[in-house]
């Protein structure tokens, strides 16, 4: 299974020998803009930003401008993005990091088709929104109440979000940086990529982190000062912090949080994010190529490997019960299909591990929707296998009850 942990050339050569069997093998040549199947910025996007933008670009209902905030509060209602998912990065990191410091943290909110970045007073709003098909589109809003709402796709984010990191598609990143008092990031120190097979002590730096986890340990609220030692900026008034930073102006956000249990559901999401963009393109390109083979070699490897990440076959156990402070936990458990028992993938467990059922939310996703049939129906193929070795029943009728074409 592929281990993305630290941002170093080497560790990008170890996990792509691990998923295509080929040493150093470069996952799409060439083929984000110039391979018929793919065509990245030439292919209409239909990705629920670009469909509003050119909604208002057709005389729709345009979005309201509320003082401080901008855009941001009529942004998120029009996308069903719910506020209680705000999460806090306070480290200079993204487009407009001269921006983003400890006492302007960037907050970030996000549901299963998009996240939205908003730093108080950054010219746009950042909007990261998966395509289908196509991958991550990434998209600006111009925080300017002259004209009508401004929406454009920038090309800079893809310096970043097209690399080895997002399994060279166009995907989202989660790191965690040791950082300093002033939000720059340490990297001589390490840095780890982040998903829910990432060790709780080595998550959230350069992140704020509010609620309760008992004596298990992480690197949220820290700020190094000790290049030799970062790790003791990590101590009893950075963990369990029920309230913000008091740096923070907590009147520039709409919550005063950045609750660690939606912390733990954006770790998992964006690696599942990625790798349905990275199986859904290389399924097109053998297809378009006329040599579709699922059972062997590198596809086969990436088929086991989405299965077992939807599955959390290599999850890490959370050391210690975890509780949010914002209405995260029930507005999020709250959506989602329930079978005729009303059992729903979207419940949280938070006692041992993230999910009550170990089977991902995102297996609704339209990103899983829009995989090949043939991918789709091996994903489903393997993961039954994995139910069935682990004696997962009631992940197993779950799915039948709630997902179409499980059988």
């Amino acid at each position: 299974m592929i281990r993305w942990m630290v941002c170093t050339g080497v560790a990008w050569a170890v996990a792509m020998a691990s998923l295509a069997g080929q040493p150093g093998r470069l996952a799409f040549p060439g083929t984000i803009d110039q391979h018929p199947a793919i065509e990245y910025r030439t292919t209409p996007a239909t990705d629920v930003v670009s469909l509003l933008r050119r909604d208002l670009a057709s005389g729709a209902p345009g979005l309201d401008f509320d003082g401080r905030l901008g855009y941001l509060r009529s942004l998120l209602a029009r996308l069903d993005v719910p506020i209680e998912s705000q999460v806090l990065l306070f480290s200079k990191t993204g487009i407009q990091h001269p921006y983003t410091d400890p006492e302007h943290p960037r907050a970030l909110y996000f549901n299963d088709r998009v996240i939205v970045g908003y730093i108080p007073g950054a010219p746009v709003i950042e909007l990261a929104a998966h395509d289908p098909s196509q991958g991550v589109i990434f998209h600006t809003l111009a925080q300017d109440a002259a004209g009508p709402p401004r929406i454009a796709r920038p090309d800079r984010c893809l310096g970043c979000h097209l690399s080895a990191n997002s399994l060279d598609v166009p995907g989202i990143l989660v790191r965690s940086m040791f950082t300093d008092a002033t939000g720059r990031t340490r990297p001589q120190l390490g840095s780890a990529l982040v998903d829910h097979r990432t060790p709780l002590e080595q998550r959230w730096g350069g992140w704020y982190v509010t609620g309760t986890h008992g004596a298990a340990r992480h690197r949220g609220n820290a700020m190094v000062t000790d290049n030799l030692a970062p790790e003791s900026a990590v101590n009893a008034t950075t963990l369990n912090r029920t309230r913000l930073d008091p740096r923070v102006d907590g009147e520039a956000y709409p919550l005063a949080t950045s609750d660690i249990a939606a912390l733990l559901v954006f770790d998992h999401q964006g690696h599942a994010t990625n790798l349905l963009t990275r199986l859904g393109w290389e399924t097109r390109i053998a297809l378009a190529e006329s040599r579709l083979d699922l059972s062997t070699g590198e596809l086969r490897d990436l088929v086991h490997e989405t299965a077992g990440y939807l599955l959390f076959v290599d999850e890490t156990p959370l050391p210690a019960p975890v509780r949010g402070v914002s209405g995260f936990t029930t507005v999020f458990g709250g959506g989602g299909p329930r079978d005729r028992r009303g059992r729903s993938l979207r419940e949280l467990d938070l006692q041992t591990r993230l999910f009550r059922y170990r089977c991902s939310y995102m297996i609704y996703s339209p990103a899983f929707d829009a995989l090949p049939a043939a991918a789709r129906a091996a994903v489903y193929a393997r993961m039954q296998h994995v139910l069935a070795d682990r004696d997962d029943r009631e992940v197993s009728e779950i799915l039948d009850d709630t997902r179409k074409g499980w059988r």
